[in-house]
């Protein structure tokens, strides 16, 4: 089984675990603050990697003009599925990012790439995946691009499996960790971790404008299940603070997950 094959099983046998996996999580709630800065209501939205469709269905609600396109042909099934159950219009279909643009025609206004970079273990790949997607992002549109911290995985084991420090199969990961550099390899499945100083290098190659560059969770990852156990009054005061120091770079590395706001020139 080849890599794709594999990154596609496991999500075609975790659609309800990643649908569930973001609702009411600083990694969503943060991440739409930003999209709403962008997207409004009659744009055309192209949700690339967009899974089982939680940030589609919240744009298609907002009433933009939403195709959503996953690797995944469950994820595809369970958000149409979901869409037509609350009364939502929203294409959808199945398919490999490298080559979104021969899958899809016409021009959008904003484009959410996040979560195919998550597993794109070679650059040439990551490239072909932004390039492909800029070819369907009209001039002055907006592109929202998501990548895994290098340091996510130490934050993930500190918060749910602090016994995993000690799991020799993880060596490699931790050893990237301890060199202070990216890593490509076995994970969840198999997936691309970027340290937090090269994604504006990599970002910069492509006729984009930076607008932000930010951590998805901010400063609340480490301690996110505390913080949303609060009385909403105090998540959103967390949620504020968090969206203030979001794009702070000496406080990346509190995030699991990196997003690029750009628009194309």
């Amino acid at each position: 089984m080849n890599v794709t094959d594999i990154i596609r099983d496991y999500y075609d046998q975790s659609v309800e675990i990643e649908w569930e996996r973001i609702d009411n999580r600083p990694e969503f709630l943060i991440t739409c603050r930003y999209i709403d800065r962008y997207v409004k209501a009659g744009d055309k939205v192209l949700d690339i990697g967009g899974g089982p469709g939680r940030y589609s269905i919240r744009l298609a609600k907002k009433g933009c003009d939403v195709t959503l396109f996953d690797l995944s042909p469950q994820n595809v099934s369970f958000a149409r599925k979901k869409a037509a159950e609350m009364g939502l219009t929203l294409n959808a279909l199945s398919g490999d990012v490298r080559t979104v643009d021969e899958n899809i025609k016409g021009e959008f206004d904003c484009i959410l790439l996040m979560g195919p970079l998550y597993h794109l273990l070679e650059e040439s790949d990551r490239i072909k995946a932004i390039n492909a997607s800029l070819r369907l992002l009209k001039p002055g549109g907006v592109i929202f691009v998501s990548f895994i911290n290098v340091f996510a995985g130490i934050i993930y084991t500190m918060k749910h499996e602090p016994e995993s420090i000690t799991n020799a199969n993880a060596f490699e990961y931790y050893k990237a960790v301890l060199e202070d550099r990216n890593y490509a390899g076995e994970a969840f499945t198999q997936a691309f971790f970027i340290h937090q100083r090269e994604v504006l290098p990599f970002m910069a190659q492509f006729p984009i404008e930076k607008l932000h560059y930010f951590g998805q969770e901010s400063i609340t990852s480490p301690c996110e299940s505390n913080i949303m156990s609060q009385p909403q009054e105090i998540i959103d005061a967390w949620l504020d603070m968090a969206e203030a120091l979001a794009e702070l770079e000496h406080l990346l590395s509190w995030s699991e997950h990196l997003m690029y706001v750009g628009r194309k020139l």
